[in-house]
């Protein structure tokens, strides 16, 4: 032992000018910490003041262990970690409570924050579907009377047919049907309450009639300005560019990804160009090259500007300045924020004289988007663009003198273009490999040819999509834009193409079950152990990528699975999952349970049995009742019940049953069942997750998998009242 520390010292002391790069993996471990493994939420003292003090005492150990290296590294982590929980609960609550939403049909009156247009989802030629996000709504209905604006924003689908002209800043009045952020279509699934409570939304709704404009947009505000320019842009790409084309030239211009059509956007997804489609790091470095090359090429053309002016840092800033136009123009989205943040740290390091892009750089805007938005180090945005550069960054500082000396020894055309076309194989194999264990977790796809994909379409978008799009953007208010944007449909077709093609190729999408939260956590970790080290013992690092990547196939799944609502119950086998039962919400949460298992998902009929035997339905003058033997455990499902309950089940049926499941309530039907699951358990905790085993079955709920934590609402779906609440309440 003692030898072993003395070479795990030697290791650290050779790279411990590498050691400030793990200070944002301790912030987003202490994130992690406070987002993911806390089931109560934690009071003022405990979530805040308790941390800050641990990094207080543990900045004072640091101080006096100066010049210890265990010191040092010990109690660095210690600071971080503390500073990453205390960031994360004081991000999580600067936001306003959900509020309790209406359950029945109302109006609402609000000023429009943001207007989309949707394509339909049959992919026919219908009208496009408007959706607006409503700030500061109110509520029409003797229930709320009296009640404050909601600090929230709501979003209202509008009808196909819905005469009205409207523009961002405008006061509107509809009657809508409201409806909460949904609940997790599984334990452990997706959370969109989470991501609605750190969005600032409180739902959404459908519009049951016409809109009717009350006030008229007030066009002084520079939010209202910017959302003005980006619909008549938007309208005008697709005066021009009618079909796909236009869908995408939106996107990478004004951000208008919700134009691009659902077939479309599942081929860039299959393809793996589907980060073309959201703007982020490559197009605002796209936008930041040109403009920098442009402005240094102007600057450079007198020679008293060439000469005395820092030519380089000017061009720099002129660049950010342009880019940060851009970032407002397509939407201020988050990816396009942080990308912009770190193209900030980068012009500092090009003024300053330092690199461009290095660890040192990277790791000091991880550090300030933690602090900042510490929600997202649980975002797939964040996840994917740390992975893609820490990759990049590493892959680069191992290979540059090796590719540096290749290019000095070779000339020619022939050489320049292979040099060119090495490189962009280079970026697109290190990248993507490293967003690969990413998009496993977050989308439960592989797409193994995402390299040929990107060798053509990357280039395309930086060297004749991009130029010509911001050609026209520029000739726009001259109204010559129109030939710039057809040459930009041109290069856009290609891409389209492409997309397609390689979609549609044999194993072009592998599905693979969900990820569990820890797996990522040792992918993301691995990650880091190759990436921030330098001496060969980084190659440790590959376990933790193994063991993530394999961790899908390590994890026990469910057998029986009952929806949100309690109106749907699916039972998984080997090769499908039955579902059974009816719901609204059918359709996204078959979706969902499909991808989380990477098998198919088909609604099983009212009489009849899987090839198996494992399941029948209909039988024994039961034909609303389906029963399933897995794993030795007898299951009883009620798949429909229009007595909602009080017809009770049939005695030969509940003996001997080990799990009963009704989409109504059971009642007093099958009280001897040792486990009981009907529509108001599934009110009460959410979606349930039952593992049957011949040693005991167990049910895992999402209540009891999130806990109770600010973004989880209250059984049913129900936030904080909208009206002011007494004393005692």
């Amino acid at each position: 032992m003692p030898r072993l520390m003395l070479h795990l010292h030697s290791l650290l002391v050779q790279e411990q000018r590498r050691l400030v790069l793990w200070a944002p993996v301790g912030l987003a471990l202490g994130a992690v910490l406070y987002f993911g493994l806390l089931h109560t939420e934690p009071n003022l003292p405990v979530g805040f003041v308790l941390p800050c003090g641990v990094a207080v005492l543990a900045s004072i150990a640091a101080w006096r262990r100066r010049y210890s290296l265990w010191g040092r590294l010990l109690w660095g982590g210690c600071i971080t970690v503390a500073i990453g929980f205390a960031a994360a609960w004081g991000g999580t609550h600067r936001h306003t409570p959900m509020p309790d939403l209406p359950r029945f049909a109302t109006e609402i009156a609000g000023t429009v924050q943001a207007i989309a247009l949707l394509p339909p989802e049959d992919g026919t030629d219908a009208p496009f579907q408007r959706r607006v996000d409503l700030a500061q709504a109110v509520f029409y209905n003797a229930l709320d009377d009296g009640m404050l604006p909601l600090r929230r924003v709501l979003s209202v689908y509008l009808q196909p047919n819905d005469p009205a002209a409207l523009r961002v800043g405008d006061h509107l009045r509809v009657k809508v049907l409201l409806q909460p952020p949904p609940f997790p279509v599984l334990p452990g699934a997706r959370d969109r309450q989470f991501e609605a409570w750190f969005a600032n939304r409180a739902g959404s709704g459908r519009a049951l009639g016409f809109v009717q404009l009350v006030v008229l947009a007030q066009g002084h505000k520079l939010q209202l300005w910017f959302e003005n320019l980006r619909e008549r842009i938007n309208a005008r790409i697709h005066t021009i560019l009618p079909g796909p084309e236009g869908g995408v030239a939106a996107t990478v211009l004004v951000g208008a990804s919700e134009t691009v059509e659902k077939q479309l956007r599942e081929d860039f997804a299959a393809s793996g160009l589907a980060h073309l489609l959201a703007v982020a790091g490559l197009h605002l470095g796209i936008v930041m090259g040109l403009v920098m090359a442009a402005s240094r090429l102007l600057l450079a053309t007198t020679e008293y500007t060439a000469l005395r002016w820092p030519c380089k840092a000017l061009a720099a800033f002129c660049a950010w300045g342009v880019g940060l136009v851009y970032v407002l123009l397509t939407g201020a989205h988050l990816p396009a924020q942080r990308s912009l943040l770190m193209a900030a740290v980068a012009v500092l390091g090009i003024a300053a004289g330092r690199r461009v892009v290095s660890m040192r750089g990277l790791a000091v805007a991880a550090c300030v988007l933690v602090l900042w938005m510490p929600q997202v180090v649980m975002g797939v945005a964040f996840q994917m663009s740390m992975a893609a550069v820490m990759a990049l960054v590493a892959g680069y500082e191992v290979l540059q003198p090796k590719l540096t000396r290749w290019r000095a020894s070779t000339t020619g055309l022939g050489h320049w273009l292979a040099w060119h076309s090495v490189v962009l194989a280079l970026t697109s194999v290190l990248a993507g490999c490293a967003t690969l264990p990413v998009v496993m977790a977050h989308f439960g796809v592989i797409q193994p040819f995402f390299v040929v994909a990107n060798m053509v379409a990357v280039p395309l978008m930086a060297v004749w999509i991009m130029p010509l799009g911001l050609i026209a953007l520029a000739f726009m208010p001259l109204h010559m834009d129109a030939p710039f944007l057809w040459l930009m449909g041109v290069g856009i077709r290609p891409v389209i193409w492409l997309a397609h093609m390689v979609a549609h190729w044999p194993a072009a999408r592998v599905v693979v079950p969900h990820m569990p939260g820890w797996g990522l956590l040792a992918v993301m970790l691995g990650l880091c152990w190759i990436c921030l080290w330098r001496q060969r013992w980084r190659w440790a690092g590959c376990a933790g990528l193994v063991l993530g990547m394999v961790s899908p196939w390590l994890l026990v799944q469910p057998d029986v699975i009952i929806s949100p609502d309690g109106g749907l119950v699916g039972v998984r086998e080997s090769d499908k999952i039955y579902v059974m039962g009816q719901s609204r919400a059918a359709r996204p949460v078959m979706q969902a349970w499909g991808q989380y298992f990477a098998q198919p998902v088909g609604i099983f009929p009212p009489e009849g049995e899987t090839p198996d035997g494992a399941l029948t339905c209909g039988a024994e003058n039961t034909p609303d009742t389906c029963v399933a033997l897995l794993h030795g455990q007898d299951v009883v499902v009620r798949r429909q019940d229009t007595s909602d309950g009080r017809l009770l089940l049939p005695i030969d049926i509940c003996t001997g049953a080990d799990v009963v499941i009704s989409v109504a309530p059971l009642r007093a039907s099958c009280l001897n069942a040792p486990i009981r699951l009907d529509r108001f358990s599934a009110w009460e905790n959410g979606a349930e997750a039952i593992f049957l085993h011949k040693s005991g079955n167990v049910v895992r709920t999402d209540r009891a998998w999130r806990g109770q934590r600010p973004w989880v609402l209250k059984p049913g779906g129900h936030g904080m009242p909208v009206l002011p609440l007494a004393p005692s309440e």
